[in-house]
């Protein structure tokens, strides 16, 4: 593994596929009565965000505390950013007092690529703007790779503001990467230019873009990020592009949906799908522990080279298990 998990642009198949691989020894102990192993005890972890979060943040916290690690959590209005320090001087203070792990979100897209080039602690970009968020996109690998297998050939279908979505991007890079066909659907004036260069087909007409695929990822619309109004509303958003029960009757039956969230209920998804049989949301979540688990496990240096991840077999294990050996 690289010192740094900035995004998924790049990673190949077989640095993809060991992350995947060691959260699926990790979804065993979240199962048990005692969800904690000292795999990464003495190591230090610094969460850093600077924008708001609930699902990453509090599942990042989790899985560091499911490892025994030190955990400290800052964000901007507690921080001396707020003062008018930088963000590269905050985390060279940090680093100072001898961390092991910085994961940082923050809404200046490149921000982790800057914290990587001026420090020695792991830097796990936790998303960057609009660039990436490169540990929701191998979540939803895993939670795709669950259902279907073998990702190779499988088709994937992402609709909604792809212009500004930093899982937008990591999702179509990482499913590159494990040869998978990905679909990108949503209105013209939120969909980058150029965006085939990816290797993506582009496609404005929600029916179709969905009637072959095996996945159909929807994405929040970032109000947020939109300077300007990109669309007539959101009554019209939600007849052109809103998943609905009827949309889905046109796809394949075993056709799954996912959402990273935030939802917004009845913009672009309907509250029935949301909560249906098709929908695997939730599970989205409780996996986002499992790979953020061993995201920090493998660059917070619980692995060490050449070792294979392993979980302990039995809670009455845990105590013997070492950082060398355990995963």
């Amino acid at each position: 593994m690289t010192q740094h998990l900035l995004g998924l642009e790049g990673m190949n198949v077989g640095q993809i596929t060991r992350i995947l691989d060691t959260a699926r020894s990790f979804e065993e102990i979240l199962e048990r009565p005692v969800k904690k192993v000292p795999t990464l005890r003495g190591r230090t972890i610094i969460n850093a965000f600077f924008e708001p979060s609930t699902r990453t943040r509090v599942s990042f916290e989790l899985a560091q505390k499911r490892l025994s690690a030190d955990v400290v959590n800052i964000s901007n209005s507690g921080s001396s950013i707020s003062k008018g320090e930088t963000l590269r001087d905050t985390i060279a203070n940090l680093e100072a007092m001898k961390v092991d792990m910085v994961v940082v979100r923050h809404p200046t897209s490149g921000a982790p690529h800057l914290l990587a080039a001026c420090t020695k602690a792991a830097v796990i970009n936790a998303g960057d703007g609009a660039h990436e968020h490169p540990t929701q996109g191998l979540l939803d690998l895993y939670t795709m790779r669950s259902r279907l297998g073998s990702l190779e050939g499988k088709r994937v279908t992402i609709v909604g503001d792809i212009e500004h979505s930093r899982v937008a991007r990591s999702n179509i890079w990482g499913l590159r990467s494990v040869g998978a066909h990905v679909t990108v659907c949503g209105p013209r004036s939120m969909m980058p230019k150029g965006i085939e260069a990816l290797g993506v087909n582009v496609e404005y007409d929600l029916r179709r873009a969905v009637r072959e695929a095996d996945v159909i990822n929807v994405l929040r619309i970032q109000f947020e990020r939109h300077g300007t109004s990109l669309f007539p509303g959101a009554r019209e958003y939600a007849r052109l592009f809103a998943i609905t029960n009827d949309v889905l009757r046109d796809t394949k039956p075993e056709c799954f949906v996912m959402h990273p969230g935030p939802i917004n209920r009845g913009v672009e998804i309907a509250s029935d799908v949301a909560d249906g049989p098709r929908q695997v949301i939730l599970q989205q979540v409780t996996n986002g522990v499992a790979v953020r688990m061993a995201v920090c496990y493998l660059y917070a240096g619980g692995a060490q080279a050449g070792d294979e991840a392993r979980a302990p077999s039995r809670p009455e294990d845990e105590a013997s298990v070492t950082a060398a050996n355990v995963a």
